[in-house]
């Protein structure tokens, strides 16, 4: 590759070609805080978060480390819209105009007055003064809400237009006051087929921008892009241009975010690798063996406190796990047994347990080993189930060579950052990157071969259509 660092359109801003995601960043996650200052010591310089991110979590952790490095060389990307935890309570006690209520723990508003409060806080929780990037966020709602009703004529679209209208000339009031440099539009809609009535249309965007001022600051937009949904990158819907060909024309910058989380097919399929590529899944006795460290903390249970055993069959937590472990089509299905089954179950257990021991020193040495020991168990059924997982990850990387790219010992992950970083008119590929080791592989998909990567998305996409 050539210059690391690209325009971010033409707001004289240039940023690293990976930005750091912040959807599931916590300020209480010492984790999180180290690959946010790992990825600003590779280089990085540019955060994308919103005010709902953590329910204001996100944007908390993000001060934090602001607040002790050059703000100046950090381009800070927010948004607003979202109505949700602390935010519901703001808009229960407030009566926002045009909130539109799309579930009850879940309402949406981009009017003026809501926004007011968002960048106030935002800036807050920041510990900014200003925010390089401020976008509204999933305007789109209104369009999705409005489907509910009725067909989208172009009744549903000339109110929608109006309500960006209208954000857009406050968001002109907050670039005068010196709280935001530059606005936009996060739309997860912007990539859709021209025929579809729920696509957000980047050129009318642009054309209320124009209407509001003739120097507007409406100059960076964040889509979805993956090989899933590349449609920002090769579906003409705008006069003939793609959205990301009409963004080149009017110097617009475009965030991309989701590049390895794709829907398709109603399902989530995470673009990255789990295990080594190719590598067979072990025998359930193997697991078994790796397990050990519990088996022996059960068997002392039994022995020395004539316990119980976990489990509605008492056959302890063991024979319990090896069960579901060889039953459990993916990792998603095993997080989602583990929040809701074993964690708490468990946890109700020791309990229990505790109760009937008195907390006793030797019950709780031993509580405390079994805790350990049920960690690492939990962690190898985490690696047992990945190969199922990994099954799909080969797929899409034979998918990907099979629409042109090159045969690769990278990551499955660095192979689809790669493409995008490469993809003309793309400035920012956004990753969520909650580890340095996450940080780390992602860095290195910068190192990867050339690539044409138009050519692969299209035939990537004619290959799942």
């Amino acid at each position: 590759m050539t210059s690391l660092y690209r325009p971010l359109g033409n707001t004289g801003y240039t940023c690293h070609p990976l930005g750091f995601g912040s959807y599931r960043i916590n300020e209480d996650n010492p984790a999180h805080e180290r690959a946010l200052r790992s990825y600003i010591q590779h280089g990085g310089n540019l955060i994308d978060t919103s005010a709902n991110y953590g329910d204001g979590a996100s944007e908390t952790l993000i001060g934090k480390i602001l607040s002790d490095i050059n703000r100046s060389k950090m381009i800070v990307v927010s948004k607003g819209g979202y109505i949700q935890g602390q935010n519901l309570a703001l808009a229960q006690k407030h009566d926002f105009p045009e909130v539109i209520k799309v579930q009850d723990n879940l309402w949406h508003c981009i009017h003026p007055e809501f926004l007011e409060t968002q960048i106030a806080l935002s800036l807050q929780r920041l510990q900014c003064d200003y925010m390089d990037i401020y976008l509204l966020h999933n305007p789109e709602y209104f369009i999705n809400h409005q489907s509910n009703f009725g067909p989208l004529d172009d009744t549903v679209h000339e109110a929608f237009y109006r309500r960006v209208r209208r954000a857009f000339e406050y968001l002109e009031s907050q670039v005068a006051l010196g709280r935001i440099r530059y606005y936009g539009i996060s739309s997860n809609n912007f990539g859709y087929h021209a025929q579809d009535r729920a696509r957000t249309d980047v050129s009318r965007c642009w054309a209320m921008a124009e209407e509001v001022s003739p120097h507007h600051h409406f100059r960076v937009v964040q889509m979805p892009m993956n090989p899933y949904e590349a449609g920002g990158a090769i579906y003409p819907t705008q006069n003939g241009l793609t959205p990301l060909e009409f963004c080149i024309k009017h110097n617009i910058g475009v965030l991309i975010n989701r590049p390895l989380n794709a829907f398709y097919d109603n399902r989530l399929i995470r673009i990255a690798d789990y295990v080594t590529p190719g590598q067979n899944k072990p025998d359930i006795s193997t697991l078994r063996d790796e397990m050990q460290p519990l088996i022996n903390l059960e068997n002392e249970f039994k022995l020395r406190f004539n316990g119980t055993p976990f489990g509605d069959e008492e056959q302890g937590l063991v024979s319990y796990l090896l069960y579901i472990a060889d039953d459990l089509p993916s990792k998603e299905h095993w997080n989602t047994v583990i929040d809701r089954y074993i964690v708490p179950t468990v946890t109700q257990w020791l309990r229990d347990q505790s109760a009937l021991y008195n907390d006793s020193i030797v019950w709780n040495a031993w509580q405390e080993n079994f805790v350990k020991a049920v960690n690492l168990a939990l962690d190898r059924v985490e690696k047992y189930v990945a190969y199922s997982d990994q099954k799909v990850s080969d797929r899409v990387r034979q998918r990907l060579m099979d629409s042109g790219y090159p045969s690769s010992d990278a990551s499955l992950s660095q192979m689809a950052l790669s493409l995008l970083i490469q993809t003309h008119g793309v400035s920012c590929v956004l990753n969520g990157m909650r580890t340095e080791s996450y940080v780390k592989d992602a860095m290195a998909a910068l190192n990867l071969p050339a690539v044409d990567a138009k050519y692969i998305l299209e035939h990537f996409d004619q290959s799942i259509r």
